[in-house]
């Protein structure tokens, strides 16, 4: 592989425990590794990973054509509160309105809840004088004098970045671009965020709240991003930076840093859109996905051949059925997303029991430093992966490819002293086995939270389980919810990495639309709009310098039951719309409305509130996807072979298990158990499944079809 002329693509995803990186060259060689992060500094966990796999196979930064990231940096800026000093401008009369925000809870019997203090505090919070109609129309010129004090006050406060909001700035924007110049000429180094440019579509609260949050981790995105490319260039990289958005499509580092709105959630998107083309492959038209890491658990659904996808979500708002069904938990970002349910379960969360004697998994985590007991770095709390180490599941002389030691008698230790002594428990693995399965039914939530919440049945579906834990936990979980076929991908462990290159560039417009479906002459309406936005995309598309590149335009509505205040996102197959493909979307809207909530109003008017296009740049890397060699081809580690023994419950017990290596696999069927040991994950097939070689480098679980033991 050793060579100048080789290009390779580089996928990074940095997470809690471990930053992944996958490179991928055009012939569809691919080579992956994993380290340690590095939270402290995470540049520094990318250039060790970096400089490892350039020195292992004679590669440079000049050998990388294009470098995709995916990180956390800014959700994590909301969840702990760590962003930036915020101020927000808006109309007289609606400061408030981040704290009256939707009167939802999403924890409806629980007197004792709070909602979440808002981003900006009242005081800087501030009111201009000047009122628009929802038809454009302005009512009350903007009083240029008093924004000018308003500017001058929050500059006082020490704000770094304005978020500007005025009510029914969607349909006129004029006053908010002039309060944008003015702070610009005023403070040049502030930031300045206007709703009518990032979100220009109806709802005041949803508006100002996706507009707060992307002035509040701007900054902190700003530094970031910037950093990350300096240690691209450190380590020789010159190639194009892109980022992955939560939408599952990449943009440009620039605009990135413009919009962190639009990548709050764009590390668990990755291995999604990784799973939809693996699915795509295998001829699997309805998949549920299920990625657990180090850290935290996500689940997502593919029906149809097609990701799920909300037109908002709750960033911090949990995972609660009751908080995805009412929300109201946590800050509402307005932009199209892939649709995860995310829990604190990973192979770093803490196994804790409260003052009722109750065993609990998570949702605080060891993370990469100290980390879990076995790491021998100072943890002192049992974590998850120290329980499936007792359990035999995890080989301590192999994890991530055996760069990481771990230790056996320490694990037991901990567990024995902090939770099985307390809890009067004489066996450790029959806590660790406990562990386990808790774990696993807390993650089974997330599942449920995708698929059942929405109408689907998860027996329907077929599990991809994915992460460095998730195909630990793969086939309880499947059990439990009565799943019968699970596939785990090549590379399991660096899969959202992985998932990084098969993206494609994305540029998506939204605007209002507020029309009845049954309207005369609606269809004209709708097309000329959606001319309007196609020149919009398309002069993006060509800002961003692509050249001789193919787009693939998809256009969508936002649509309604009228007296609703949620919409569903409905496709349109076709263009331009004719009047005879209206009953059609009336149609697609109805059986949308049917399955997300089982029911439908027949006669009811439906309203499009919102239409919007989607302009899609394939991969340069698609036609190397195609073509994808397994990683296991040029790992060169000693892969493991043998037995050891591992624990299935109380009704299996400790069981001789072989251990086996993905070489060894055959497409003939085996019964468990048996622990498959992967450069990047472990897979553990119990004894109620059976396993074989898949295609393109997969493992296929099958589970028996009746199990009526071994719950325990």
């Amino acid at each position: 592989m050793k060579g100048r002329n080789i290009s390779f693509g580089v996928g990074i995803d940095i997470g809690g425990t471990f930053t992944d990186i996958v490179l991928l060259n055009h012939e569809g060689t691919l080579v992956t590794r994993k380290v340690s992060s590095t939270p402290e500094d995470y540049s520094r966990g990318i250039i060790t990973g970096l400089k490892e796999v350039f020195s292992k196979h004679g590669l440079s930064g000049e050998n990388i054509s294009v470098a995709l990231h995916a990180c956390t940096v800014a959700t994590n800026a909301v969840l702990e509160h760590t962003g930036a000093v915020t101020g927000l401008i808006t109309t007289r009369g609606f400061r408030d309105v981040l704290e009256i925000r939707r009167f939802r809870m999403p924890e409806m019997f629980n007197y004792h809840w709070e909602k979440p203090e808002p981003l900006v505090p009242r005081e800087r919070r501030l009111e201009v004088e000047e009122s628009i109609d929802l038809e454009g129309n302005i009512l009350c010129p903007l009083n240029i004098e008093g924004t000018k004090d308003v500017i001058q006050r929050l500059a006082a406060k020490g704000v770094e970045s304005i978020a500007i909001s005025l009510l029914n700035s969607y349909a006129n924007p004029l006053h908010e671009q002039k309060i944008g110049e003015l702070v610009k000429k005023m403070y040049p180094d502030l930031l300045v965020n206007c709703s009518s440019e990032l979100v220009p579509v109806i709802k005041e609260y949803e508006r100002t709240s996706e507009v707060v949050v992307n002035a509040y981790v701007r900054p902190v995105v700003i530094k970031y991003m910037s950093k990350f490319a300096r240690v691209l260039k450190d380590v020789g990289i010159k190639a194009p930076l892109l980022i992955m958005q939560s939408s599952g499509g990449m943009m440009r580092v620039e605009e990135s840093m413009r919009t962190p709105f639009k990548i709050i959630e764009c590390g668990p998107a990755a291995g999604v859109v990784g799973c939809h083309h693996l699915a795509e492959k295998l001829g699997l038209p309805n998949v549920l996905t299920l990625d657990m890491g180090g850290t935290t658990t996500k689940a997502s659904i593919i029906e149809n051949h097609e990701i799920s996808r909300a037109s908002a979500y709750e960033v911090g708002a949990g995972i609660s059925m009751s908080s995805r069904l009412s929300a109201g938990g946590g800050y509402v970002i307005r932009v199209a997303s892939i649709d995860i349910a995310e829990i604190g379960a990973g192979g770093g969360s803490k196994i804790w029991i409260d003052v009722g004697k109750a065993l609990h998994i998570g949702p605080m985590s060891a993370g990469a430093v100290p980390g879990p007991v076995c790491y021998g770095l100072g943890g002192e709390d049992p974590t998850l992966t120290d329980a499936n180490l007792v359990l035999g599941y995890i080989n301590p002389e192999y994890l991530a490819g055996g760069t990481v030691r771990l230790y056996l008698a320490r694990a037991r230790k901990a567990i024995e002293t902090r939770v099985a002594k307390p809890l009067n428990i004489s066996s450790v693995e029959e806590v660790a086995y406990g562990s386990h399965m808790i774990a696993t039914s807390n993650m089974v939530r997330a599942v449920r939270a995708v698929s059942t919440v929405r109408g689907r049945d998860p027996r329907d579906f077929i599990l991809v389980a994915y992460g460095g834990a998730g195909p630990i936990h793969a086939a309880l979980l499947a059990r439990e919810l009565g799943i019968k076929r699970i596939i785990v991908p090549p590379s399991p462990g660096v899969f959202s990495s992985l998932g990084l290159l098969f993206a494609n560039m994305e540029h998506r417009v939204t605007r209002p639309f507020y029309h009845l479906l049954n309207e005369t002459g609606l269809a004209d309406t709708a097309n000329k709009t959606w001319q309007s936005l196609e020149s919009e995309v398309m002069t993006e598309v060509e800002e961003a310098e692509y050249k001789d590149v193919e787009v693939d335009l998809e256009r969508f509505v936002e649509a309604r039951y009228h007296g609703q205040s949620s919409e569903l996102t409905i496709p349109l197959p076709w263009y331009p719309v004719k009047t005879e493909h209206i009953p059609l979307l009336d149609k697609s809207f109805t059986d949308e409305h049917l399955k997300t909530y089982a029911h439908k109003r027949e006669g009811e008017p439906i309203e499009l509130v919102n239409i919007g296009l989607a302009a899609k740049i394939r991969s340069r890397l698609s036609p190397a996807v195609e073509t994808i060699k397994p990683a296991v081809s040029i790992q060169e580690m000693a892969m493991p072979r043998g037995s050891r023994k591992a624990y299935f419950g109380k009704y299996y017990g400790w069981l001789d298990t072989p251990i086996l290596n993905l070489e060894s696999l055959t497409h003939d069927p085996r019964k468990g158990p048996a622990v498959i040991e992967l450069y990047d994950a472990t897979v553990v097939v119990p004894p109620f499944c059976t396993f074989s070689a898949g295609e393109w480098g997969t493992i296929s679980i099958e589970l028996e079809k009746e199990i009526n033991h071994g719950r325990s």
